[in-house]
């Protein structure tokens, strides 16, 4: 068997073309898009909203042959009119040749966790000359991705981190929430998912990894430390409630004071629906803090497994907001945006930052080459026209309260 990550059935990609370059299929606009880890919990988002263009060719990709293609076949049936294959390639293991066989316009990379991850893949997709988006929020892998910049402007691609909730849409948010503002004082961002969200083995073996582990945060101008999963505090989203919320590691900890100087405070907290999950985890954070125990990331096969038989408690509506503060020439101001997700559609909401990029990138309005975090390349404009079908809210509030929303799907 070859184990060369050839497209295969449902249709296969012309394997001559993509030896030989796509030059004539960018030429007649059609483009290729591998998504690698693209059965997963949010590449398959990404798939799905990718594959609904016709211009397309859509690469299903991962280690697992049997996953892949059993994904690209549903999608096939889905999607009536879409071209898409599919192909094995181990996100670690991708040489410039895997890369250049498939021959993509743009490979996303939604096969995290990236806390395990190096930039093997990107250095390949620069080698081979196809743009590079990953939807990781691993802070680490996020704000080092700017090692790669001159290499990635020298073969004139985009190597884009971090094209998901964070920091690609809470970038945007901030972005669009501090226009007018003569200075920018403090920012916290907030997510938590509905109870119906299953977000598989090793995403919950990373989240729960992180428990009770330190990092630093910006407070009052210093530099803080917090710790994973403590610091329990509430939050009123509207249309769903209160939710316990705990401070959280994401890359905007970093970039918000890297891009925003004089920023005082950036705070970002995630929560669980199911109140007794979310103050077990935190109960369990502290033995982790105190090193009693190195790591609860053991746990995470059992704690899933009970999840799941317990799937019925809360529901399929999560939740983001970003709030902010600061001042304009007249006053000090507060201004929130809130995104309410039903349906169980909130998994769409990591995946749109890299769609709405893969678009511009192949439209060639994306941003100049070079390597970069995903800070506010794409505004919330966009986001919200690519979300307009799903049952998603996304509404911004410049009194900063925390009102109930009318039955608008996406309101300026």
């Amino acid at each position: 068997m070859n184990d060369r990550p050839q497209p295969q059935n449902t249709p296969a990609p012309d394997a001559t073309d993509a030896a030989s370059g796509d030059d004539s299929r960018k030429a007649s606009g059609n483009h290729r898009v591998v998504i690698v880890g693209g059965y997963g919990a949010f590449g398959a988002k990404v798939a799905e909203r990718l594959a609904r263009d016709p211009a397309l060719e859509i690469v299903i990709a991962g280690r697992s042959r049997a996953k892949a293609q059993a994904y690209a076949d549903k999608l096939a049936r889905a999607v009536v009119g879409s071209r898409i294959s599919f192909a094995v390639l181990d996100a670690q293991a991708a040489t410039p040749d895997d890369i250049r066989v498939l021959a993509p316009t743009v490979l996303i990379n939604a096969s995290g966790p990236f806390q395990q991850q190096d930039y093997s893949l990107a250095r390949a997709c620069i080698a081979a000359r196809c743009h590079y988006i990953d939807l990781a929020d691993a802070r680490e892998f996020v704000c080092g991705i700017t090692q790669l910049d001159e290499a990635a402007r020298g073969a004139g691609v985009c190597v884009i981190s971090g094209a998901s909730s964070v920091p690609g849409l809470s970038s945007a948010v901030v972005l669009h929430l501090s226009e007018g503002l003569r200075h920018l004082d403090e920012v916290h961002i907030g997510i938590s998912p509905g109870n119906a969200f299953d977000p598989g083995l090793t995403t919950t073996r990373s989240i729960i990894g992180a428990a009770g582990k330190p990092f630093e945060a910006r407070q009052d101008h210093a530099a803080v430390k917090r710790y994973g999963w403590q610091g329990l505090s509430g939050y009123t989203f509207p249309l769903i409630g209160r939710r316990w919320m705990c401070d959280v590691d994401v890359p905007d900890l970093e970039l918000f004071p890297r891009h925003l100087p004089g920023i005082a405070s950036v705070r970002f907290t995630a929560g669980l629906e199911v109140s007794a999950y979310h103050l077990g985890f935190w109960a369990l954070s502290w033995p982790a803090r105190f090193g009693i125990v190195r790591s609860l990331a053991p746990l995470a096969r059992p704690l899933l497994w009970l999840k799941r038989r317990l799937h019925w408690l809360g529901s399929d509506a999560g939740g983001m907001f970003v709030r902010i503060e600061g001042r304009d020439p007249r006053s000090r101001l507060t201004r929130a945006w809130h995104l309410i997700a039903r349906s169980n559609h909130g998994p769409y909401v990591p995946a749109i930052a890299s769609v709405v990029l893969a678009r511009r990138l192949i439209a060639g309005t994306g941003p100049a080459a070079g390597a970069m975090a995903c800070f506010g390349p794409f505004t919330l404009a966009e986001f919200e026209a690519e979300v307009a079908d799903l049952d998603i809210i996304s509404k911004v509030d410049l009194r900063g309260r925390c009102s109930p929303y009318g039955p608008s799907r996406s309101q300026p």
